[in-house]
């Protein structure tokens, strides 16, 4: 893990004492921070350079205020994805987190902390890259080459948080490293959609500074910017910008799908095949390098094998019941076609697609070798059976960390953008041009070949189990391939691929059907799980209000 600590973890005093002009601030302070000292611009070079950005990209490890806080930290959106008919809180009783049992019944409110943790941490990441663009643009001792490179990376990380944002928070401040005073900007002062031509501008502006590829792992190059652009474009409707820059990624033939969907959970593959954008951890050194937004997530595991872990952020029965595959192969597209018989247990007499076993933990079925089984799971009286399997390793991987906390820590990567997310894209982007349909269609059946070559019994850890279960998953054919069936096709195929990676909620909110999905799920939910009686959620709740704290701290700024 040496070459993956070699950029993000170069100097662990990087983060928090180097001069950067961050300094130790307060929560309160974050947009106005004071130099605590800083490099002189004749004083940046390339290994100063290289310093100032660690510092600036540490700030996806999501380690500001506590481990709380990192639940709402910039990677995976899962406490956001419990908004969603794919996820619930999990962990204890309803009451236990409860501001995230809210989120999970459409009830958001300025006040809940999730919010709060959100725009802090977003926006002590963009202080971060301003600082650093700032100090790069004046440094007297940087080729213009690497001048240009360096912002480019920064530009892509700063967009990043921006976007992160604009998902989430229907008005907020923007500001770039030109503004002197950040605190005194309105939450109005630019329009969505000026926001989101801020964010493009920066994103175009790094795919065409960057370089193809980067010496060190963890480091943006231009495909980053590309995918993220692609995902921003497909957001706003801009299906010929996200068509354009997720075909930049794919044409760069850099990456490739894994060979089996169990490698997402390999620590030994990271930096490899489909991680496109990656947040670099370790087990090898401080507990500030693990994956703290993940790990308190792991499930309880019967024997204490990864620790006892907290078990949040499990799976709804509607997610796993979309992993039901019919006598040909593939899913359900339509409700009223599907079994009614639920895929729980092992039991199920039908078809499944073996993605099902790789993402969650099913009761009879194999744990990374171990098998699962109800003394896995925290609370099955008000939540479901299904741990999430993706962020955890075999337990007895030689990266896995056993009995600390974090539950489940390990040094496997997060990937924030997929190269199965990148071909997900551009073929909804076809889709809704409605053009080069067949192209479309190859590219969502690579990612379902990739399930099918996935059932292998001698691939280890074992996961799948043909013995039992019936695993079925199939390429879509021609006939009947339109532009419709297309579109439900592409959607279910990112439901499936990317389930419990912080996807699922935005998607429906940029699909428009946020209201009716979730309020269809609530209802036919709640006859399996009673805390959603009364669970509902509004079109006007879909975007956040501003957290009350900082309504509070901005005076009428915010308001």
């Amino acid at each position: 893990m040496k070459t993956i600590k070699s950029f993000i973890f170069k100097s662990a005093l990087a983060a928090s004492v180097l001069a950067l002009g961050m300094g130790a601030v307060s929560c309160n302070d974050m947009l106005d921070t004071k130099p605590q000292g800083q490099f002189t611009a004749g004083q940046i070079g390339d290994d100063e350079a290289i310093d100032l950005m660690t510092s600036a990209y540490a700030t996806l490890l999501c380690h500001y205020f506590g481990n709380n806080e990192s639940f709402a930290g910039p990677i995976n959106n899962w406490v956001f994805d419990i908004r969603s008919d794919d996820a619930q809180k999990g962990g204890g009783e309803l009451g236990y987190e409860v501001y995230m049992h809210e989120f999970s019944i459409g009830n958001v409110q300025s006040d809940n902390p999730i919010l709060d943790y959100k725009w802090r941490n977003d926006y002590f990441s963009i202080s971060r890259c301003n600082t650093a663009i700032k100090a790069l643009q004046s440094a007297g001792n940087l080729s213009e080459e690497n001048r240009k490179a360096y912002i480019a990376e920064m530009k892509t990380l700063r967009a990043y948080y921006y976007f992160d944002l604009y998902r989430i928070f229907k008005k907020f401040p923007y500001f770039d490293e030109t503004v002197a005073d950040p605190s005194s900007l309105s939450a109005s002062q630019y329009s969505r959609e000026e926001i989101a031509g801020f964010i493009v501008a920066d994103l175009e502006s790094a795919y065409a500074d960057n370089v193809a590829t980067q010496s060190s792992p963890g480091r943006f190059n231009k495909y980053v910017a590309a995918a993220i652009l692609a995902k921003v474009a497909l957001f706003i409707h801009d299906y010929q910008m996200a068509e354009k820059y997720s075909d930049y990624v794919i044409a760069s033939n850099q990456y490739q799908l894994y060979p089996n969907f169990l490698d997402i959970s390999k620590p030994e593959m990271n930096n490899m095949y489909e991680s496109v954008m990656a947040v670099q951890f370790s087990s090898a050194n401080s507990p500030d390098q693990y994956n703290f937004n993940n790990c308190l997530n792991c499930t309880v595991s019967e024997g204490d094998v990864y620790g006892n872990g907290d078990d949040f952020y499990t799976g709804s029965q509607d997610l796993v019941n979309a992993f039901r595959t019919d006598a040909t192969g593939l899913p359900y597209l339509d409700a009223a076609s599907a079994p009614s018989e639920n895929l729980d247990h092992a039991d199920y007499a039908g078809n499944v697609d073996p993605r099902v076993d790789f993402t969650f933990g099913r009761i009879g079925m194999p744990w990374r070798g171990y098998q699962y089984n109800e003394k896995w799971c925290r609370n099955l009286n008000n939540y479901s059976q299904f741990s999430g399997k993706k962020p955890y390793p075999s337990p007895d991987s030689p990266y896995v960390e056993v009995g600390i906390v974090p539950w489940g820590a390990s040094s496997l990567n997060y990937i924030i953008i997929r190269y199965a997310d990148v071909l997900l894209m551009k073929a909804e982007a076809l889709i809704e041009q409605n053009k080069n349909l067949d192209e479309a269609r190859d590219l969502i059946n690579q990612i379902r070949a990739k399930a099918n070559r996935s059932v292998d019994p001698s691939y280890t850890p074992v996961d799948c189990n043909p013995l039992v279960a019936t695993y079925l998953v199939r390429e879509y054919g021609a006939q009947g391939w339109s532009q419709d069936y297309a579109r439900k096709a592409v959607r279910m195929e990112r439901r499936l691929e990317l389930a419990m990676e912080g996807h699922r909620w935005f998607d429906l909110v940029r699909w428009g059907e946020a209201v009716n999905t979730v309020n269809a799920y609530y209802a036919k939910e709640k006859s399996l799980f009673h805390y959603l009686d009364n669970a509902h959620l509004n079109e006007a709740d879909i975007y956040c209000p501003i957290p009350l704290n900082q309504v509070d701290n901005a005076g009428d700024l915010y308001k």
